[in-house]
């Protein structure tokens, strides 16, 4: 019953990471430029992702141009780009893995160890994901806390943290909890299949030793007679 309420949480959490996954892939919200000089700019606001840059005007119309070539890039959004596409398809293995791992399902048979592998499969992918996800959201961050810190730095250029980068290390936290969760769930059940094993053998040594004692006087009756 543990094991299984295991499950349920660790697929919940690995569904959970997946979205979040692609959804901070997706977002604009990467780098966020509220700041020219030293005025807050209220009226205009403008958003860096990995895929597209957006303006959005007064909080109502925005507008967003996709990058004519990757080249247009920094070099940490190249790699973050590349990182989490790989993480988005890490993910959807992952979790498609561990549905096949789960008790209620029958497309790999009743074999409890073959599922208990498939889970312990299924938890290393979320975790490797979860490293995934985390080095490029890191990256990022630290590159715009560096840069803005940076009295080189031009002022309109400085950035801030965007609600990806947030979405991003959640997403990580996520997916490396519930891959530990697919770790405990086998090596639980491993504990217990080995429990299960023992405790028979040991009956039957003990019969056998018990058997072994008597023997010899059934056949010394059988003499006498």
């Amino acid at each position: 019953m543990a094991t299984s309420a295991l499950q349920m949480a660790g697929l919940v959490l690995g569904g959970v990471g997946m979205v979040g996954t692609v959804a901070a892939t997706i977002m604009p919200q990467w780098r966020v430029s509220a700041f020219i000089g030293s005025n807050i700019v209220v009226f205009e606001n403008r958003w860096e992702g990995l895929w597209m840059n957006c303006m959005r005007h007064a909080n109502i119309r925005m507008q967003c141009k996709i990058y004519d070539s990757l080249l247009a890039l920094s070099p940490d959004l190249q790699a973050a780009r590349g990182l989490m596409c790989a993480a988005s398809v890490l993910s959807f293995l992952a979790f498609m893995t561990a549905i096949l791992g789960m008790k209620c399902t029958r497309c790999t048979g009743d074999d409890e160890k073959a599922k208990g592998y498939i889970l312990l499969t299924a938890g290393i992918i979320f975790i490797i994901t979860g490293i995934v996800v985390l080095v490029p959201v890191s990256w990022v961050a630290n590159s715009i806390i560096r840069d803005f810190y940076n009295p080189i730095v031009n002022a309109a250029q400085k950035r801030e943290l965007g609600e990806a980068l947030y979405i991003g290390w959640t997403t990580a936290l996520v997916l490396l909890v519930g891959g530990a969760l697919f770790c405990c769930v086998f090596c639980c059940s491993e504990k217990s299949r080995s429990y299960r094993y023992s405790i028979p053998s040991h009956r039957t040594t003990q019969k056998s030793f018990h058997m072994s004692k008597k023997s010899p006087s059934v056949y010394s009756r059988s003499q006498y007679v």
